[in-house]
């Protein structure tokens, strides 16, 4: 069954798997859960991979392999967690708003009229990502590679922009 549903994870083919619709909200934490399809087929594998490794290759009786084998079930349930974690910690969001942009410095990339006669271009770094806007200027027209910082963010998301 793991190795049917890995398969099918990889290939997209998940939804063949679960044909049974439910109504449910989609939490992200539910990867979590250790009463999951995936801690249960990963507690059914460790227990009967370790039952059967304490049986045979340790030459134990039953009880104590029945033993091992429920503690490497839940050893394995719990990687399965710390795997899970791991990866959701991977996830980021990439959304920079354009309000986070006041204040910052940049460089001009197409040079910006003076006021009201038109629109160019800043590069701005935001949380390590450079970004290009739409500027307007403050006052005098901004020639390119000029240094610019932001002094307000404009309703339609372009940036008034004034001279270092």
């Amino acid at each position: 069954f793991f190795l049917l549903r890995l398969g099918f994870m990889l290939i997209g083919g998940e939804g063949a798997i679960s044909e049974v619709e439910l109504d449910s909200s989609g939490d992200p934490t539910e990867s979590f859960k250790l009463l999951s399809v995936q801690g249960i087929a990963a507690f059914l594998m460790g227990a009967g991979w370790g039952g059967i490794a304490a049986l045979r290759a340790f030459g134990w009786e039953w009880m104590p392999s029945m033993f091992f084998g429920v503690a490497t079930g839940f050893g394995m349930m719990w990687m399965l967690i710390l795997l899970l974690k791991a990866v959701h910690d991977l996830q980021s969001s990439g959304n920079i708003t354009t309000e986070t942009a006041l204040g910052t410095e940049g460089t001009v990339y197409a040079n910006i009229p003076e006021r009201g006669a038109g629109r160019g271009q800043v590069q701005v770094v935001i949380n390590g990502r450079q970004r290009i806007y739409t500027a307007i200027s403050d006052a005098e027209p901004i020639p390119s590679q000029a240094r610019v910082r932001v002094t307000r963010v404009n309703e339609d998301r372009s940036l008034t922009v004034a001279r270092v």
